[in-house]
């Protein structure tokens, strides 16, 4: 009789264990935006840009490449090429004078300058709002197309990079997600229309400096009641 007391003391405190870190999707959500929307209130991109041409080639020389390195690039390059017009009257090896020291330089200077060259022949020079015209423009895929949606026109588009990717999944915002498409369909339908364009810059830094990739810096992080990997690792 003592020993079936003990069992049934032990099974209701591993149920109390179980469901005390237990919450559900929306109020994950809930948690982790309010969060942000106290620590980080002013989250923006660390790309240094002046208008919508400007932001678009350093998010196009992004790609696989630090934005502390594309702020060492750009000045020189938009200095040479100010504008979409004269970029559109340079080479793919002139542009690659000027940015040989990030990643992929060769079909990076065959983007811009392809990309240059179809804004000044059918958008009149300027930078399309649509995330769907956007993508037709060479070097742009869907994330480049959401960040300019969402930087320069304010809509509500998350781009999902591979700082994004990563940090939805480990705290539970994207659950079962394989692919950045299927990440950024889960973040739009969960996040309020007036938060997507800082939630991008959130979850961006978050992976940047705190939940990096190889080592996640969880002493650190402000979000461990909610997040499951880290009470994953507790197990």
């Amino acid at each position: 009789m003592q020993k079936y007391a003990s069992v049934v003391i032990y099974f209701d405190y591993s149920i109390f264990v179980e469901n005390k870190f237990y919450m559900t999707k929306q109020e994950r959500y809930r948690k982790v935006l309010e969060y942000f929307r106290q620590n980080r209130p002013d989250a923006d991109t660390e790309l240094e840009y002046l208008d919508p041409y400007q932001l678009l080639v350093a998010v196009i020389l992004s790609a696989q490449c630090t934005d502390k390195r594309v702020n060492l690039i750009t000045p020189a390059l938009f200095k040479a090429y100010p504008t979409v017009y004269e970029m559109a009257g340079a080479s793919a090896e002139e542009i690659f004078a000027y940015i040989k020291s990030c990643s992929y330089p060769n079909n990076k200077a065959k983007h811009l300058a392809g990309m240059s060259r179809m804004l000044l022949n059918e958008f009149d020079g300027k930078i399309p709002s649509d995330v769907e015209l956007l993508q037709r423009l060479p070097g742009v895929g869907r994330k480049t197309a959401n960040v300019i949606a969402s930087v320069v026109f304010n809509e509500p588009r998350i781009a999902v990079d591979t700082h994004v990717f990563r940090v939805a999944s480990r705290i539970g915002l994207a659950t079962s997600a394989k692919t950045p498409l299927q990440t950024e369909l889960q973040l739009t339908k969960n996040i309020p229309e007036e938060l997507r364009p800082i939630a991008h810059h959130w979850l961006i830094l978050h992976g940047r400096y705190i939940c990096k990739a190889r080592h996640p810096d969880c002493s650190r992080c402000g979000l461990t009641e909610y997040c499951r990997y880290f009470h994953s690792k507790r197990k």
